[in-house]
């Protein structure tokens, strides 16, 4: 094994920037202003521009961001304790726990076998009198919205509440209820992370909150900050999740480089989609501007054998996510007697290939060896 191909690397994604963020947190080191500021003022303005909202919120991460949101709509009356809110089988935990934390109930749904993203049927065969929300996750980079979608929640007024952790930048086109919209601006409110694995990262941990709501931002506000309305007055029984102004620094240095980030991360997918041609590695649906390629994933059979057949030949995977929230041992007896096939045979074949920072040719080179291996490898 002569190459080695990293599953990310986060100096080298970080290395094009590195100028402009040593300045930018000398400048937050040199102002004296730890807490809040310009640059978190910036960050959110910055966000609900590129967004397209009216209200973004810098939040400590984007667990708060969600929770935050769940918490607000039930302090505002627009949700009840024990509403269930339906979110896809195979996201990230922390999709649920915002849910149960805000004292509603997570069900759990199916996917659509090409997206990997909640399926409109599923939603629709979910729907009871309880259901009172509904959580698109932009899973993977790809915008998880569409006519069917919009007709249900238009014909149930339901709350939408997206998780566009893995999402910024990703611009739905088919007409819907909101019609067509960057994702974190398609619902009554979106969660950001940018953990520094995001397509937009920060140098540790930190997320946001947008809306159009002006109501609801003033809640996440104010709940962000103990629950206070003003100084040693709390209205809220709240939390401490402020964006530190060293992360809002960083990040607004990256995000008006989102679109050529993700236009990289659109052309290597592109090389895979067009080079990977083996009937034993089934390909993600192809895609345009409504999906950043947060990950880009195959499936195969026999996952775990060929994770370790390419880590031999030099090339690193991962994968996200191995087992659904309804079989986390964090919920069992809540959501044991869910069956969701789509989502758990998914979690059992799916392996994330190389996609920050690929060049053209290594990402050839990746597909080539792909395309060599057999079943009795």
């Amino acid at each position: 094994m002569s190459k080695i191909y990293t599953f990310l690397d986060l100096e080298k994604v970080n290395r094009p920037f590195m100028p402009e963020i040593k300045a930018a947190l000398e400048s937050v080191a040199l102002s004296g202003r730890y807490i809040g500021g310009a640059e978190v003022d910036r960050f959110e303005r910055q966000l609900a521009e590129a967004t397209g909202t009216a209200h973004a919120v810098g939040v400590a991460n984007g667990l708060d961001a969600l929770r935050l949101i769940f918490r607000s709509l039930v302090l505002l009356g627009r949700l009840s304790p024990g509403d269930e809110v339906l979110i896809p089988a195979n996201t990230y935990i922390a999709s649920f726990l915002a849910v149960s934390d805000a004292g509603l109930r997570p069900v759990p749904v199916d996917i659509d076998a090409d997206t990997s993203n909640m399926s409109a049927g599923s939603v629709a065969r979910a729907i009871t009198p309880r259901v009172r929300a509904v959580m698109p996750v932009h899973l993977y980079g790809r915008v998880c919205w569409n006519r069917e979608l919009s007709e249900i929640v238009a014909r149930h007024n339901l709350v939408v509440v997206e998780d566009n952790a893995q999402a910024i930048g990703a611009v739905g086109h088919e007409p819907g209820l909101w019609g067509n919209v960057r994702s974190g601006a398609i619902g009554h409110a979106a969660a950001f992370s940018f953990y520094p694995t995001k397509n937009i990262g920060a140098m540790g941990d930190a997320g946001a909150v947008t809306t159009g709501d002006t109501e609801l931002a003033a809640a996440v506000r104010t709940l962000a900050n103990y629950g206070s309305d003003r100084r040693y007055h709390n209205i809220y029984r709240g939390c401490n999740s402020r964006m530190d102004p060293v992360q809002a620094a960083v990040l607004n240095v990256k995000l008006p480089h989102a679109d050529a980030v993700n236009g990289g991360r659109r052309r290597t997918a592109s090389i895979y989609l067009e080079e990977i041609k083996n009937p034993l590695v089934s390909l993600p649906a192809p895609a345009g501007t409504d999906c950043v390629w947060h990950q880009f994933v195959v499936r195969t059979p026999q996952r775990d054998r060929f994770k370790d057949w390419l880590e031999n030949r030099g090339v690193y995977t991962d994968i996200n996510y191995p087992v659904p929230c309804h079989r986390q041992p964090c919920y069992r007896g809540e959501l044991d007697g869910y069956i969701l096939p789509v989502a758990e045979e998914q979690a059992r074949t799916l392996l994330c290939l190389p996609i920050a920072c690929v060049g053209d040719d290594d990402a050839r080179e990746i597909a080539a060896i792909i395309n060599s291996y057999k079943e009795n490898d």
